[in-house]
């Protein structure tokens, strides 16, 4: 008689294939089945106390180690998990969403809790489906990752209703897939003709840049980028998941490509070529057009994504592919030349310090704090191998101006969608993650109420990030807008809660800290502790230079 397996089963045995080890998850009706075999099969749980955070994990937990990340959850579960599947699609995290559902013979007809899952998650996933057999779970499986890894990178879902999880079939209907690679589909050379043209540019250029965006950080390494920019000597700045793989004091590094929160960006509209390495044409780089990037200025766009190249310029020369295999086939063409210094990038280089200093050295009030004092003051306690995370946020944009990516990997910010709360929860997968290393989560106090009580989830699985709340008691770049534009607040004030006192109620380590002198020996203190540890740090209400920007442009009527 053949062997039978349950649905619970096969999904783990496909999961284990795919390299999946931990599973971030909240427990509920109809997901249980598939918990407690997983269970048996030596899974590791992160159990969280909201879904949106479970995603979050999974999402750092993917762009981290490159491994899918897997989050489940029951059916009102889904539905608080799908503001994480949206920033997961910003952030292009592979990530594996497996819901449960009512009985397959029972939707339809008012099942429990029933929704339309499936459609609910196709506007923010790359892919959606329902298993409605035990059988399909491995190709499911691999269909869903090798969706979620093509191309641009981004999260899938499956619905698995509760009958599929514990029907049982014979084991020889089964049929297992290989795993996935997930640089399978980017594996082929470029046209040399293309590399060949592209070389021609960037030699005739005086001015030439090169932003590296998240589609370049897929391998991880940085190797191929440092070795392209060591034989062109051209200047390289960093944005999104691309943050560290060119480190910040590397000779040919121009740092944050943030025109709010680097001086050098804001002189990328000189550049007489921007080579564009994973970085879509969005409104980050002013969607590729004047006054962003200069109207005669040639560009050559390297994407993972055919669809992406061109989206709203068309480049002088646009190369499909993995972005680290054609950087080799460029360095390579490049090396039988000889590339001169650049004038151009000393400049960008001074613009960059100049920048820096004038924010840094700006006279301010002691207290309460200034969020550009707290990051001075921190700045020489940070190793170059701490993770850094920063919420999204008026007070973390002083951090993000300021503090260097050093390391491929390890400092993370908040993608395009802009969504708030996702800091505690990426903290927490980075230490799971990687325990050997420290995690610094920066946060405001808006965005920490979004997911703060998963410093009890970190409590309760041991894992000693570290939060800096900066609390200015306000949802702060938006009060700084209504008061610069509209001449009042509006439902944008806050209480000067006492998180330090919440995070101690959770079990973590907390502090309440007032003073500049008292910010260093606090955080010191936390790192000791060996918990996970929040400080409570008062800040003026004051506007970064990123937001300045946003006034700007709400004054000029440019929403």
């Amino acid at each position: 008689m053949p062997r039978k397996l349950t649905g619970s089963t096969i999904l783990g045995k496909a999961l284990r294939i795919e390299g999946a080890q931990t599973v971030f998850t909240l427990a509920g009706d109809h997901v249980l089945p598939a918990l407690d075999t997983l269970s048996d099969m030596d899974f590791g749980f992160v159990d969280t106390r909201h879904e949106a955070a479970a995603v979050h994990m999974a999402d750092a937990w993917a762009r981290v180690t490159g491994s899918p990340g897997v989050a489940m959850y029951t059916t009102p579960g889904f539905a608080n998990a799908i503001p994480g599947l949206t920033s997961a699609l910003h952030s292009e995290g592979p990530v594996l969403s497996i819901s449960g559902s009512a009985p397959l013979a029972d939707l339809g007809r008012g099942a429990t809790q029933e929704i339309e899952q499936v459609a609910m998650a196709a506007p923010v996933t790359k892919g959606s489906w329902m298993v409605t057999d035990p059988r399909r779970i491995p190709q499911m499986v691999a269909h869903a990752l090798k969706t979620a890894y093509d191309g641009r990178r981004g999260p899938v879902h499956l619905t698995i209703p509760i009958d599929v999880q514990d029907e049982a079939v014979d084991e020889d209907e089964v049929v297992f897939h290989k795993k996935t690679d997930p640089d399978a589909a980017s594996s082929s050379l470029a046209d040399m003709a293309l590399i060949e043209d592209a070389i021609s540019l960037l030699r005739a250029a005086s001015k030439p840049l090169v932003i590296a965006g998240t589609a370049a950080s897929y391998s991880g390494s940085g190797e191929a980028l440092a070795e392209f920019s060591e034989t062109t000597r051209i200047p390289v700045m960093t944005e999104g998941d691309a943050r560290g793989l060119l480190p910040d004091d590397h000779p040919h590094c121009r740092g944050f490509y943030d025109p709010g929160l680097n001086g050098a960006a804001q002189l990328a509209n000189q550049a007489d070529l921007v080579l564009l390495l994973g970085r879509k044409q969005d409104f980050v780089i002013g969607y590729a057009m004047p006054p962003s990037i200069a109207p005669d200025a040639k560009i050559v766009q390297i994407d993972p994504s055919p669809v992406e190249i061109g989206r709203n310029r068309d480049p002088d020369v646009g190369i499909a592919g993995s972005t680290d295999a054609v950087l080799r086939q460029l360095t390579q063409a490049a090396s039988a030349h000889r590339w001169p210094d650049l004038g151009w990038s000393d400049e960008l280089q001074s613009e960059r310090e100049k920048w820096l200093d004038d924010l840094m050295s700006t006279p301010r009030a002691e207290t309460p704090v200034h969020a550009a004092r707290v990051f001075e003051t921190l700045k020489p306690l940070l190793r170059d191998d701490d993770h850094l995370v920063f919420d999204a946020g008026d007070f973390c944009h002083f951090g993000r101006a300021s503090l260097p990516a050093r390391m491929p990997r390890s400092w993370w910010y908040f993608p395009t969608l802009g969504m708030l709360g996702m800091a505690v929860p990426a903290g927490i997968a980075l230490k799971l993650a990687d325990p050997s290393r420290r995690v610094i989560v920066f946060n405001g106090d808006g965005g920490f109420g979004f997911n703060g009580m998963e410093l009890d989830t970190a409590v309760r699985h041991g894992l000693p990030i570290v939060v800096v709340l900066g609390n200015d008691a306000a949802w702060g770049i938006d009060r700084q807008i209504q008061v610069a534009v509209y001449g009042k607040p509006v439902a944008t004030d806050l209480n000067p809660s006492r998180y330090d006192m919440v995070a101690e109620g959770l079990g973590a380590y907390g502090q309440h800290v007032e003073t500049p002198e008292e910010l260093a020996p606090a955080f010191e203190r936390a790192v000791a502790s060996g918990r996970p540890a929040l400080l409570n740090v008062p800040v003026q209400r004051a506007v970064s230079p990123r937001g300045e920007r946003a006034i700007a442009r709400w004054k000029s009527g440019r929403h």
